[in-house]
C-alpha cells in the first residue's frame, strides 16, 4: 500500500465526476482528497469520501463564469496548498484545468484521463493538459491519433 502518497482527484460535476468515481477502488490504497463542484447531489459524497466543493460554473452564462472561474482558481490555490498532493488526477473538464497547473507549478505529478465520450476529437481541458501531463490517458486507440503520447488505458467503467 502506499499510503504515504497523497492524491487530489479533482473534475467538474456530471459525466466526468462519474469518470473519476471509477477509480474507487484506487481510493482505499492511498491518502486521497476530491474536489468537485458543489451541487446537491455531489454533497452527498461528503457521506463516503472527503471533498471539497468548488463552485458550479456553467460556461452558459459568460460574464457569471468569469467571475466563478476566477474565484474556483483562488480556491484551487488553497486547497492544493491544504491538501499537499504528490499526485493530481483528473477527468476534466473546466474545473479542473488550474489545479493541473497549478500542480506542475509545485513539481507535482499530473494524470489526466480524457474523456470517454471522446472517441475521435479532444476536449478542451484535454488540449489544455496535455503539454503538462506526466501520465495521459486515453480510453479509446483512436485518440492516440490526437494525443500521440497518451496511454491507451481502456474503459474505466
Amino acid at each position: 500500500m502506499a499510503k504515504d502518497k497523497k492524491l487530489l482527484l479533482i473534475s467538474s460535476i456530471g459525466g466526468h465526476l462519474t469518470q473519476l468515481l471509477q477509480l474507487d477502488p484506487l481510493f482505499s490504497q492511498y491518502d486521497y482528497h476530491i474536489v468537485t463542484e458543489k451541487s446537491a447531489i455531489t454533497k452527498q459524497m461528503k457521506k463516503k469520501h472527503p471533498v471539497s466543493f468548488l463552485v458550479y460554473g456553467g460556461r452558459n452564462y459568460p460574464v457569471r463564469y468569469i467571475f466563478k472561474f476566477s474565484f474556483n482558481i483562488l480556491k484551487s490555490f488553497f486547497l492544493f496548498l491544504r491538501e499537499r498532493p504528490d499526485v493530481v488526477i483528473t477527468t476534466g473538464a473546466h474545473t479542473a484545468v488550474p489545479m493541473c497547473y497549478i500542480a506542475k507549478l509545485f513539481r507535482k505529478k499530473v494524470i489526466y484521463i480524457e474523456s470517454f465520450a471522446k472517441t475521435t476529437s479532444p476536449n478542451l481541458s484535454g488540449r489544455l493538459v496535455y503539454p503538462i501531463a506526466d501520465l495521459f490517458v486515453v480510453q479509446w486507440e483512436s485518440m492516440k491519433k490526437v494525443y500521440p503520447k497518451a496511454v491507451n488505458g481502456g474503459s474505466i467503467y
